[in-house]
């Protein structure tokens, strides 16, 4: 059996988003590594950079969309998107090499930001574009939008989806960027298919069209003892009960390709354009097979996505294997050190829902077993991304 992999974990304690985009689950390592995508259709790379992000939440009365919403009203958090180069080349890829999808046509942007996506599609030709974005970071992007000369052709509505009127009753193309973290968090994905339902043309575009979530396992024996069962023994006192709490909240980091211990299955792919919003629920059978002797200490979960209508088929992917992201990969700890051989097949599903209270938070519910030479082991354990 291998011993625990060298990765180390660095907590940015100073880097406060809102609830929303929870600064418990961003963490850095001090030797991270880019690999090369084989999936992006990418022109040049660039260096990932981390936003320092602040935001001060007054009042009493806030919901938790509200707390949604207002952490997109920072800089910050649109400088991290916009600086993750697989993410922002490969939109701007999509519709500048495919200009045919957009020449003359209505374009709805949900979730608009500072606009980017807009301006991507305004300079290929659009007819018009509405920018819908609901955070105070839409009066940002109408002033982006002035001073790039793009005020006749991209108009900015601010507002939800769910509540706002287009001064149009259908368009031709939605486009968005969607995808949270573990694919689904924030289910903004219902957002994007209310747009669909509500205004999309007969034989209209949704990009991108596809996503896919996948699951492999990985060893990481140094993480877990440092910061989950820590808890067990605090100075000589039990805080297990933190420990509790500690291993029900996946982690968004980025994981080493040496961590990998089994291979990767697919767990759902989901085709925008034709599914129903109920969809984004469901429950997935997986086998996760070893490749080699090794100790799996979790389980990590990563998505890719497709623009299956461009000219040539256009996707990224934010694995393990791939350039990083800052959407990195979810790592949900098991209670048991299971230790597998080479051969051996880690059994199971995984059940992923919106949360009743909050439906931007996710509940998950995974069920593993192992009957292996040297482990026996069967078990549920529930998380909740927030």
């Amino acid at each position: 059996m291998s011993k625990s992999m060298d990765i180390k974990h660095n907590v940015s304690e100073n880097n406060t988003q809102s609830s929303a985009v929870a600064t418990k689950m961003r963490f850095e390592y001090e030797d991270d590594e880019e690999v090369a995508t084989e999936s992006s259709n990418l022109e040049e790379d660039s260096a990932m950079c981390e936003p320092e992000t602040s935001l001060v939440i007054s009042g009493d009365n806030k919901t938790s969309a509200d707390y949604y919403f207002d952490s997109y009203s920072h800089f910050g958090i649109h400088e991290e998107m916009l600086k993750d180069v697989v993410r922002t080349k490969t939109y701007q890829n999509v519709i500048y090499k495919n200009s045919f999808l957009f020449k003359d046509k209505v374009v709805l942007d949900v979730g608009a930001g500072t606009g980017i996506l807009s301006l991507f599609c305004a300079k290929a030709g659009a007819k018009h574009v509405y920018a819908v974005e609901c955070s105070s970071m839409a009066d940002m992007a109408q002033e982006i939008i002035n001073k790039n000369g793009f005020s006749n052709v991209i108009t900015v509505l601010k507002g939800k989806i769910e509540e706002i009127e287009l001064p149009v009753s259908q368009v031709d193309v939605i486009i968005s960027e969607w995808m949270g973290y573990f694919l689904v968090y924030e289910n903004m994905l219902n957002t994007v298919l209310y747009a669909r339902d509500k205004w999309l043309v007969q034989d209209g575009l949704v990009l991108p069209d596809k996503a896919s979530l996948y699951l492999t396992a990985i060893e990481d024996a140094d993480y877990k003892e440092d910061k989950i069962e820590f808890w067990n023994g605090v100075y000589g006192f039990d805080m297990s009960c933190i420990r509790k709490l500690a291993i029900s909240e996946p982690l968004v980091d980025t994981v080493k390709q040496s961590q990998i211990v089994t291979n990767c299955h697919l767990l759902k792919t989901m085709d925008i354009s034709k599914m129903s919003a109920g969809n984004a629920s469901f429950t997935a059978p997986f086998k996760l097979v070893a490749e080699r002797d090794d100790y799996i200490h979790a389980l990590v979960a990563h998505f890719d996505v497709s623009f299956t209508k461009c000219h040539k088929l256009i996707s990224f992917s934010t694995g393990p294997k791939s350039q990083t992201t800052h959407w990195k990969q979810t790592i949900l700890y098991l209670e048991d050190v299971l230790t597998i051989c080479q051969g051996e097949a880690l059994m199971g599903t995984m059940t992923v829902a919106p949360n009743i209270k909050n439906p931007r938070d996710v509940d998950i519910t995974l069920k593993y077993s192992l009957n292996g030479r040297n482990c026996v082991a069967s078990r549920t354990q529930f998380y909740r991304m927030r």
